[in-house]
């Protein structure tokens, strides 16, 4: 599969953003293609959860490993389900007017034909992915970024 990354600055902290990311429990809530999420286990420095993802007639339930190191960077590694593989991470830079969010991630299926039908929508999937926390973010902390500031610098790898 190919790897996606994007790289934007928002008008909030590394903190909330790091908490906005870290509460998986609320991912139903907003994130397109999210069934539901269920958090295994809970530290300040570490989850265990299961994502249940559902995309037309395919619903698949995954779980993760997710590290936490507050309030710069989030990395998921892959547990079980039905892919090979999967590293995501999320990383929180304090800059001028806000935060840099890197975004992260790369995976694929254990079945080839999953991943021709995943590789057809991969980035536009995962921008649509973005936005959504970007949204959260505007609806959570009651702020809405300047205009042109939400994505003044991102950017996609192929």
């Amino acid at each position: 599969m190919p790897e996606h990354r994007e790289v934007r600055v928002l008008p909030y902290t590394p903190e909330q953003l790091f908490d906005l990311v870290a509460d998986v429990g609320s991912y139903g809530e907003f994130l397109p293609w999210v069934i539901a999420t269920r958090v295994k286990s809970r530290s300040d420095a570490e989850m265990v959860a299961d994502m249940v993802v559902g995309f037309k007639v395919f619903r698949e339930t995954f779980t993760s490993r997710v590290v936490l190191d507050r309030p710069h960077h989030i990395h998921i590694d892959y547990v079980s389900g039905p892919l090979k593989f999967l590293y995501n991470d999320w990383r929180f830079k304090a800059v001028g007017g806000g935060t840099e969010v890197d975004f992260h991630v790369d995976f694929a299926f254990r079945q080839s034909i999953l991943n021709g039908l995943a590789g057809a929508y991969f980035h536009e999937a995962f921008r649509k992915m973005v936005t959504a926390f970007e949204t959260r973010a505007a609806k959570v902390y009651a702020a809405e970024a300047p205009s042109g500031s939400s994505s003044s610098s991102a950017q996609r790898t192929a």
